[in-house]
């Protein structure tokens, strides 16, 4: 008995000191994801222009991609309370549970203030129906050089921003939202 007891003494004092796994170990990262959901933000103004958005249904995650005509230096993309609409100030209602607010340095008109990027709709401009991240982008607008893109998101979850560059001079942000934690 008094081994019985000397062990679980000492299997007790190495789980306290985190010497030991416990049974239920913690499961791995969703497809071995280890982003967060904290803002990503480039410095930096561009003479780039918004040519398009378009997304991708991915196994783990959805993809956002941001098409520029040029190089792209500067972006912010961020969880926030609402979107608003550059300019105006207007709240962009959109679907889902959290708002994603991307904010690219590049217009979406040219210098002579004709439209590069003009959906159809600017509150769904781009079909996001069956994605299991996304529920709704948005182009909430293009303002004084910078065009502000809403993403309704089923949920806050993890995020990633990264640049491509080309083909030729142009580049892409690309933003992945993953399906879960």
């Amino acid at each position: 008995m008094k081994r019985v007891l000397s062990v679980l003494a000492s299997l007790v004092l190495f789980v306290g000191l985190g010497l030991t796994t416990p049974l239920a170990a913690e499961a791995a990262p969703y497809c071995g994801i280890a982003w967060g959901s904290l803002p990503a933000s480039r410095a930096g103004t561009s003479s780039a222009h918004l040519d398009d958005l378009r997304t991708g249904r991915h196994d783990c995650y959805d993809r956002l991609v941001i098409d520029l005509d040029h190089s792209v230096t500067g972006y912010s993309v961020a969880y926030v309370n609402a979107v608003h609409r550059p300019g105006s100030g207007s709240t962009v209602h959109l679907a889902g549970s959290a708002d994603l607010e991307i904010v690219v340095n590049a217009p979406a008109y040219d210098n002579s203030g004709r439209p590069t990027y003009d959906p159809a709709s600017a509150n769904t401009a781009v079909d996001v129906d069956g994605y299991r991240t996304f529920e709704q982008v948005a182009l909430a607008g293009s303002f004084e050089g910078s065009t502000t893109i809403g993403m309704g998101v089923r949920a806050r979850l993890p995020m990633r921003t990264f640049v491509l560059d080309g083909p030729g001079n142009h580049s892409r942000i690309v933003v992945d939202v993953a399906h879960r934690w």
